[in-house]
């Protein structure tokens, strides 16, 4: 069975992106809005604990998600069609 590329890609970097915006999300509410850097700042431009941080950590999540699903889906059908065993 092989992946469709576009849509594993869409939905990895859909998951991404909404996961780093609920995460962002939810440490402001239980810790508050901060400008401090964080290890996901220091990976993602302009990333940063506040409600403009989380638009931009989505966008982010979106791009860097995509691209790995693409990747990720691109070496799973390159493995299956070696390992698939045709009939003769």
């Amino acid at each position: 069975m092989k992946l469709n590329v576009k849509a594993f890609a869409l939905a990895c970097g859909l998951m991404f992106g909404i996961g780093l915006f609920l995460m962002t999300w939810w440490v402001i509410i239980f810790e508050g809005t901060s400008r401090e850097f964080t290890v996901v700042a220091h990976i993602f431009r302009g990333y940063t604990l506040t409600a403009v941080g989380s638009i931009i950590g989505l966008l982010w999540g979106l791009v860097v998600g995509c691209i790995l699903g693409a990747i990720l889906s691109s070496l799973y059908n390159m493995i299956n069609s070696r390992s698939v065993v045709k009939p003769a």
